[in-house]
């Protein structure tokens, strides 16, 4: 079954080539509109000369109805399907056997929507709406057989070419409410379904209020996850360098960074990282910036760190680096160590990695 978009490029391909047939366009445009038509076909894939049925109602006839319920047509005159003018009075006119014939085109679609027949069921509103343009019912009626087979933008459009032409019908505005939940639209859905509660009157019905409320958990939902991704922005950033990146300067100052190291205070950054100890304990804590808490957190390696970083820097190397001999030498720091290596074994070289 062809889409909604689909349709509209057949009913524009079909427009303009009638265009050249009814005298509209001259024969000098013909290979313009033949140009036309081709891409149209192209590009949005469809045959133009399938012989699947097409819609009913010809694109200048729904830009009549479209129109008419805009309030745009002109004052004393209205569009036909031939594209020319008649009276406003004769175009509002419909017999009573116009009528009857419209609502028998109804019932057939309701039967057909019993059976689960969408396909014909729209084909019947349709026809119903060729003989009485925007009625809300019909409208509505075809709105839930294309919600129904899956067209939510069908449904869509005329759930509010419906609800435009009479907002005090209900029905319409549940089906709206359908619709743009389907299409992810929450907040229009619960918008929908409370315009529907409040022409129902006495709180709305129960549908209608079952409707309203998914819809607004929906929304909820939505706005919570988007409290959360903003949680976890804000989390990347507390203690860490730019783009969540942990601070080593951090875990540098432990380590003797109160004077002894390069220009600023700052220790010697080359001498620690050529240590392929210290590279992979920087590589793990990069990729997880929680392992620096841990490790600042952990009293014994602070109370090393501070007699290895304070005062005299007596058994520290270039830049105020302490004995990592004797750091080692502790098993809880061995363990951690270890940890951030990935749990490879003591301090491996640059081959060590994370576990299986």
């Amino acid at each position: 079954m062809a889409t909604t978009k689909q349709r509209l490029a057949l009913s524009i391909i079909d427009f303009l080539t009638t265009s050249l047939t009814d005298g509209t366009l001259s024969e000098e445009d013909c290979e313009s509109i033949e140009i036309a038509t081709t891409c149209i076909s192209e590009s949005y894939k469809v045959d133009p000369t399938d012989s699947t049925p097409k819609d009913s109602q010809t694109l200048l006839q729904i830009y009549g109805v479209y129109e008419k319920l805009k309030g745009k047509t002109p004052t004393g005159a209205s569009t036909t399907a031939a594209g020319g003018t008649k009276d406003a009075g004769e175009a509002n006119k419909v017999t009573e056997a116009q009528k009857k014939e419209a609502e028998g085109l109804k019932s057939q679609g309701n039967a057909a929507m019993a059976k689960k027949d969408y396909t014909t069921a729209i084909d019947f509103y349709t026809k119903a709406l060729a003989i009485i343009p925007g009625n809300p019912i019909f409208l509505s009626n075809r709105a839930a057989a294309y919600s129904a087979s899956k067209d939510h933008e069908s449904a869509r459009a005329d759930a509010e070419a419906a609800v435009a032409a009479d907002p005090t019908y209900t029905k319409a505005w549940s089906r709206l409410g359908l619709a743009r939940f389907a299409l992810g639209d929450a907040k229009g859905s619960m918008e929908a379904y409370g315009k529907g509660i409040e022409h129902e009157g006495s709180g709305g019905s129960d549908a209608m209020k079952k409707g309203y409320e998914t819809a607004k958990k929906k929304v909820e939902m939505e706005e919570d996850d988007d409290e959360d991704d903003t949680s976890v922005d804000r989390g990347m950033g507390g203690g860490a360098g730019a783009g969540g990146m942990p601070d080593l300067s951090a875990l540098a100052g432990m380590f003797g960074g109160g004077g002894r190291g390069g220009g600023g205070g700052m220790p010697d950054l080359s001498a620690i990282m050529s240590n392929p100890m210290f590279a992979s304990m920087a590589q793990n804590m990069m990729q997880n910036p929680d392992m620096l808490n841990n490790l600042m957190s952990n009293p014994r390696l602070r109370e090393m760190a501070n007699q290895f970083g304070g005062g005299g820097g007596g058994a520290g190397g270039a830049g105020g680096m302490p004995d990592l001999s004797s750091l080692m030498q502790d098993p809880s720091i061995a363990e951690m160590a270890r940890n951030m290596m990935g749990g490879g074994g003591g301090a491996g070289g640059p081959g060590a990695g994370r576990g299986a």
